[in-house]
C-alpha cells in the first residue's frame, strides 16, 4: 500500500524479514543485526538507516560505512519503545551543517513538540505515536503534524 503511493516501507530490525517481504529498506538498532550484515542481506538498492541514539561517534561511523540515513534519540519521553538516551536538538544542527546524509529524529515526536527538531535541521520525524494515537484518528494525525511542520519552516 505504502509504495504504490510512492512512500518507502523499512521494516524495524531484521533486514532478512525486509528482503522476504520486499520491503524498500531496514531500520536497525545498536543491538540488531550490524550494518555490514544488513547491507550484506539488502545488497546496495535499499535502505539501510541506523540509530545511533545522541551518539556522534556512531553517526559517523554509520555514514561512513555507508547508511543511507542515521537516527537521533530519544528526543521527548515516549511509550513505543524504551528511550535509554536522551537526544537534544543541537545534536540535529550539529549533524546538518556538518554532514550530507540525512537525519532522523525519534522518539515521543509530537505536533505540539516538533518544531525544535525542523528547526534544529532534521531530515525526517519518526512520529509513531503522533499518527497513531491521535483520537482523531492516524489521518488527523498526519494532518496535524504536518501543519506544525509547515509552521515551523
Amino acid at each position: 500500500m505504502a509504495q504504490s503511493r510512492g512512500v518507502a516501507f523499512l521494516m524495524n530490525d531484521r533486514a532478512d524479514l525486509a528482503l522476504a517481504t520486499g520491503c524498500d529498506g531496514v531500520h536497525i538498532g545498536q543491538e540488531d543485526t550490524p550494518y555490514e550484515e544488513a547491507r550484506r542481506i539488502l545488497g546496495l538498492g535499499r535502505i539501510v538507516g541506523v540509530t545511533c541514539h545522541a551518539s556522534r561517534h556512531l553517526a559517523m561511523e554509520a555514514a561512513e560505512k555507508g547508511a543511507d540515513y542515521v537516527a537521533f534519540g530519544a528526543f521527548f519521553p515516549t511509550a513505543t519503545k524504551e528511550a535509554k538516551i536522551r537526544a537534544e536538538p543541537e545534536l540535529l544542527r550539529w549533524w546538518s551543517e556538518l554532514m550530507t546524509v540525512p537525519s532522523v529524529a525519534i522518539g515521543g515526536i509530537t505536533a505540539e513538540n516538533c518544531a525544535a527538531l525542523v528547526q534544529a535541521g532534521a531530515d525526517f520525524l519518526a512520529v509513531i505515536g503522533a499518527v497513531w494515537n491521535d483520537p482523531d484518528g492516524p489521518a488527523a494525525g498526519v494532518r496535524r503534524l504536518n501543519a506544525a511542520i509547515d509552521a515551523a519552516l
